[in-house]
């Protein structure tokens, strides 16, 4: 019995050119997830239907690479190799993993969650992208662009970099930035109780994965001339190898290329490191069957794009853009709520060995990941409904369950039908 719930209209997507494995081998920073840089889009954008203009387009983005959130982050796997240094327990190679990590600690300082040179530079290739994709949308006099962020730093400044790119492009735009608290509700919406006794009863089987997945005893035989005082003294070997691991899938990053860690890793434990990152966002965030309210933590984003569409699509003669930044944990349950592409796949616990064959984390929240909506009217004179496509980090991307004959546009009525349907019908649970 087949126990992954395939959606038809996802088929199409499910067919991947590389295995998970294979993209990994050959680009590992993709397994950095959450932490992968933005990839600068190489493929072409479908042409706008016959007949059809874009006006309207509505987003929501991550902020771009940052630094590590906390310094305890640079700060744990330090303290544990300058421990075994001074007794004296550290390989050669030890010692030169211990200099790099104090390395890229000390450029943290004062910068913990902070964006990062290259975070910025990916918003603005976004918001240089969007003037070049979509003209008639970003170039048109007087265009209006409604831009809004979380009230965190690195949103703001992403915010700032796409905003710039947008009125070099048009000087004739016009602008309206806000951040504030008052928004944080829709921008940044905490986890409902419901939702985090879900996460809490599937921490469990996040625990078999990682007890599984992770294999430190080459990389601690690697690190330490004494196996023994790592258990007496250092702690979980586990721990201390995704340690590590974090900071070296954050360097990506930053404009330093001096400091690579990936080659303390081999390449098959790195995947396996991936794949209980995978899992775990997967069971935190993502359409796991057993936590089904995750995505529904983004009902009050979700209603935002709505209520903003529809005081908007309507509009005669509107040209403009409601963006919104904020988190990845907002992107990825967003992306599962409206069921854009392989985000939309439902798998069982009982399936997480396979869950990287239809799901794969670094293509749904990298940093600087986005959610765009763009939305065409029937030029003047034209009859016809009005046409929605979804570009998931500038890929058009199925929305599943709904049917369309010409992919990738869908009549915004039956959008908008079938996602107002999903969203009072929760509420009415």
């Amino acid at each position: 019995m087949k126990r992954f719930l395939y959606i038809l209209a996802l088929l199409p997507l499910m067919t991947i050119a590389q295995t998970a494995q294979e993209e990994i081998y050959d680009n590992i920073n993709v397994a950095g997830s959450n932490y992968l840089a933005y990839r600068t889009p190489t493929w072409k954008l479908t042409l706008t239907p016959k007949g059809y203009e874009p006006y309207y387009l509505s987003h929501y983005a991550r902020h771009g690479s940052r630094w590590l959130c906390g310094s305890g982050e640079y700060a744990r796997p330090v303290e544990k190799l300058q421990k075994a240094k001074q007794y004296g327990k550290l390989t050669n190679e030890g010692l030169e993993v211990l200099r790099l990590l104090e390395k890229i600690q000390a450029t943290s300082t004062m910068r913990c969650g902070d964006l990062t040179t290259v975070g910025e530079r990916q918003h603005h290739g976004i918001g240089k992208r969007l003037a070049q994709n979509f003209p008639e949308i970003f170039k048109t006099k007087n265009t209006q662009i409604d831009a809004r962020s979380t009230v965190v730093r690195r949103c703001i400044l992403s915010m700032i970099a796409e905003c710039e790119e947008l009125a070099a492009a048009n000087p004739n735009a016009v602008f309206h930035n806000d951040t504030s608290d008052s928004l944080q509700y829709y921008l940044n919406q905490p986890a409902t109780p419901k939702m985090q006794r879900l996460q809490q009863k599937l921490n469990k089987v996040e625990n078999e994965w990682y007890q599984k997945l992770l294999k430190p005893e080459r990389l601690m035989e690697y690190l330490f001339n004494d196996q023994q005082f790592v258990s007496d003294s250092l702690g979980s070997r586990k721990s201390l190898m995704y340690q590590i691991f974090n900071v070296a899938r954050s360097i990506q990053g930053h404009d330093y290329t001096d400091n690579d860690l990936w080659y303390v890793f081999t390449k098959e434990e790195i995947f396996d490191l991936w794949k209980w990152d995978n899992i775990s966002w997967y069971c935190s965030y993502g359409a796991a069957i057993e936590n089904p309210e995750a995505p529904f933590s983004q009902y009050n984003l979700l209603e935002n794009f709505l209520l903003s569409a529809d005081t908007i699509v309507n509009k005669a003669n509107y040209h403009g853009a409601t963006m919104r930044f904020g988190h990845e944990v907002c992107v990825l349950p967003l992306a599962c709520l409206m069921e854009l592409g392989e985000a939309a796949a439902k798998v069982s616990t009982t399936d997480f060995g396979s869950l990287h064959e239809v799901f794969r984390n670094y293509n749904i929240f990298p940093m600087a990941s986005n959610v765009q909506l763009v939305f065409y009217r029937p030029t003047k004179g034209k009859d016809g409904d009005i046409l929605v496509k979804a570009l998931l980090n500038e890929k058009e991307v199925s929305i599943a369950n709904l049917p369309t004959d010409r992919y990738p546009y869908y009549k915004w009525n039956d959008v908008r039908k079938y996602w107002r349907n999903k969203l009072d019908n929760y509420r009415k649970e």
